[in-house]
């Protein structure tokens, strides 16, 4: 603490943030040797990279950045909504139940358990709009579907300039769920692992490899998220013309171009999840709602009153640590002997 240099503090004081191309430069590590303070080993602090630049180059490793497929879909909601305005189309009947003095209408989908069907559909529509709205066909040959075909059909010829429908996404996805028995939270995480290769590899999902990209990030997914993992021979059992060796070099292939970074914060899940209730109601696609029943309503006072009791707990602990100097305070002086 008395020393003049710290491990926060450099002699030279607080280094300011240069201009944006030089900033690569100055996070190395100082190892000039001095005679008083010997080799100084820069802060880690100093040596990370700015956030701003971080947030822009991996919008899939920090929450505070803004998802990709919420800011791409958000072109043709603003285009529907003009139009609805311009031509004075009605919205329809209201479907949306709301809650009343009598009756309360929660839905079933939450954060830590999300709704299969729901969630299934608004990440299919996040991969729809991202391949609606790419901006130009960037894509590598092992995803490549004419190279890599996943059935022993013809690809037709102008399969890389039909864009497919949302039913069509939703279908292929829903199909992999249902027979390899995944989870909704794995639907998150596939679509997490999906905007990380595409940041990675700067590549775009497009017509001639959202199959087999999709395919990758939910193979990937599953074996990260669930305990008890599907194997790549199984999908081979869903998909009856792809081979074993085809998974296993695409699998490969997709954790090189991610960097072997396949770890999801519990804070980008949780933003992702929200995103895509956005998406949702954004693009009228509502979560089942369900009245609240006796049984239920005692769950969920059950629930709460749990976690209240954890925190207060909690907080109890962090109290008498803060208190750690009471016993100072019975301390008792001995007289001193005059002799």
């Amino acid at each position: 603490m008395g020393n003049t240099v710290s491990c926060c503090v450099s002699p030279s004081g607080s280094p300011k943030l240069p201009r944006q191309a030089d900033r690569l430069e100055d996070y190395q590590i100082n190892t000039d040797l001095s005679d008083d303070t010997g080799p100084y080993l820069q802060h880690i602090s100093d040596r990370e990279l700015p956030d701003d630049l971080a947030l822009e180059s991996n919008p899939s490793d920090h929450a505070r950045a803004s998802t990709i497929f919420l800011s791409k879909s958000q072109t043709d909601v603003r285009d529907k909504r003009k139009s609805n305005h311009i031509n004075h189309v009605s919205p329809g009947p209201l479907s949306k139940k709301y809650s009343s003095c009598s009756t309360i209408f929660i839905d079933d989908s939450t954060v830590s358990q999300p709704n299969l069907k729901s969630t299934i559909k608004c990440v299919t529509l996040a991969i729809y709009y991202h391949i609606k709205n790419r901006d130009s066909d960037r894509s590598l040959d092992i995803f490549d579907e004419k190279k890599h075909p996943l059935s022993r059909e013809q690809v037709p010829d102008d399969y890389s300039r039909t864009d497919p429908e949302h039913k069509l996404i939703y279908r292929f996805v829903r199909t992999l769920f249902s027979a390899a028995q995944l989870t909704a939270e794995c639907a998150i995480v596939t679509l997490v692992y999906l905007e990380r290769l595409l940041t990675y590899a700067e590549m775009d999902i497009c017509p001639c490899n959202w199959k087999r990209i999709v395919l990758g990030a939910i193979l990937l997914a599953s074996k990260v998220w669930d305990d008890q993992a599907v194997w790549n021979v199984d999908y081979c059992q869903i998909l009856k013309d792809i081979t074993v060796e085809d998974m296993n070099e695409m699998e490969r292939h997709f954790l090189e171009l991610l960097q072997f970074n396949i770890n999801v914060p519990a804070s980008v899940y949780a933003k992702y999840y929200f995103d895509l209730r956005s998406l949702a109601d954004d693009n009228n696609l509502s979560f089942p709602l369900e009245p609240l029943s006796n049984e239920r309503a005692q769950k969920l006072e059950a629930i709460s009153r749990l976690c209240e009791d954890k925190y207060k707990d909690l907080s109890r602990a962090a109290m008498r640590r803060s208190f750690s100097a009471d016993n100072l305070v019975g301390i008792r002086k001995s007289n001193a002997v005059l002799s």
